[in-house]
């Protein structure tokens, strides 16, 4: 049984798929290489849905920084000199303002107060969000389905190609909300070595009563917040200073499964900048830290591979290389004569 790593992004656009999934092999290297991990990274793939939301996607050969397809954040290593204040201050003041939202937003049974309030953030700031929870619909040839639908069984499609293999399913910001669906209303036959969510939204009180009114129409009323259960391990890491992560907790927020399983919560430093400007909610930032580059070290340390499986893996990675530097020339000329009309 091989290990396999299926990452799913976040909120927003983004470059293309093969770029993306480059990025993010290369933020967990270089976590693995700066902590002295020896471990090479099996087998990955990326769960793309930004296509589902966007016309194309973002260009790092873009030089308008005005245009919709402008891409200012790449992947870059970590920086040199990078020192962050501590923010205790700040700690009590979120775990203050969670409470308190929580309270004011939330029913005993999870049911939302004041949908507007949330509407209306989500409509000025999570606009991605808003159009899964929406009833929007994209068509094809013999059917039109609601967005949400159709991004959730891009999830469990890469899912059950790995079902006999042990999974690490690594899910950044609205990933997370995607995963933690499809884990418990569609997959919950796939079992899951180790869930990693970064940067996530799942505590906020419109996620929770979201997940709580499809608990009730899937489970007869009940409305148990609970870790999907065929979740074996949850590692939850956050930011303090990451505004989409803002509950950071989620431990205080979903119950044991039936492996007495819930999230264990880390509070990390998201290293990420670019132009001397931080971004704590960015994912490569997130896939290097140490916190994270421990568990990743020790799931790839679990698996056991015979001779065949490492031939056939060496050769799988040395394509998709190949691949990519080939689509990135290719962009390369594009751009070139773009710029030249």
């Amino acid at each position: 049984m091989a290990n396999v790593i299926i990452e799913i992004h976040g909120l927003g656009n983004k470059p293309p798929k093969n770029l993306l999934e480059r990025w993010w092999e290369r933020a967990m290297i270089e976590g693995l290489k700066s902590n002295d991990y020896k471990a090479k990274l099996p087998k990955h793939e990326m769960v793309y849905w930004a296509d589902i939301l966007y016309d194309q996607p973002l260009n790092q050969f873009e030089k308008d920084a005005e245009s919709p397809y402008y891409l200012d954040e790449i992947y870059v290593r970590r920086p040199k000199l990078f020192v962050r204040e501590k923010h205790d201050t700040r700690k009590k003041v979120v775990n203050f303002v969670n409470r308190q939202l929580n309270k004011f937003l939330l029913n005993e049974d999870l049911s939302l107060n004041y949908s507007f309030i949330t509407d209306a953030i989500l409509g000025n700031y999570f606009q991605d969000l808003q159009t899964y929870y929406q009833d929007d619909s994209v068509s094809d040839e013999e059917s039109a389905i609601k967005i949400k639908e159709t991004i959730r069984l891009r999830l469990l499609k890469v899912l059950d190609k790995y079902k006999e293999d042990d999974i690490m399913l690594i899910a950044h910001s609205m990933g997370s909300i995607i995963a933690f669906d499809v884990l418990s209303f569609l997959a919950n036959h796939i079992p899951i070595h180790t869930l990693v969510t970064i940067g996530s939204p799942l505590g906020l009180p419109i996620v929770v009563s979201k997940i709580a009114d499809e608990q009730r129409i899937r489970n007869n009323g009940g409305t148990l917040i609970a870790t999907p259960p065929n979740v074996k391990r949850w590692h939850n890491f956050s930011d303090i200073l990451d505004k989409v992560a803002l509950n950071y907790e989620l431990g205080d927020d979903f119950k044991e499964n039936k492996h007495g399983v819930k999230p264990v919560d880390y509070l990390v430093e998201n290293n990420y900048q670019i132009n001397e400007i931080s971004n704590p909610h960015k994912s490569y930032g997130y896939l290097r830290t140490p916190e994270f580059a421990n568990v990743l070290n020790e799931f790839i340390l679990s698996e056991r591979l015979t001779l065949k499986q490492k031939f056939n893996r060496k050769a799988i990675v040395f394509a998709k290389r190949t691949k990519l530097k080939m689509s990135i020339q290719r962009r390369k000329v594009q751009s070139w004569f773009h710029r030249k009309r």
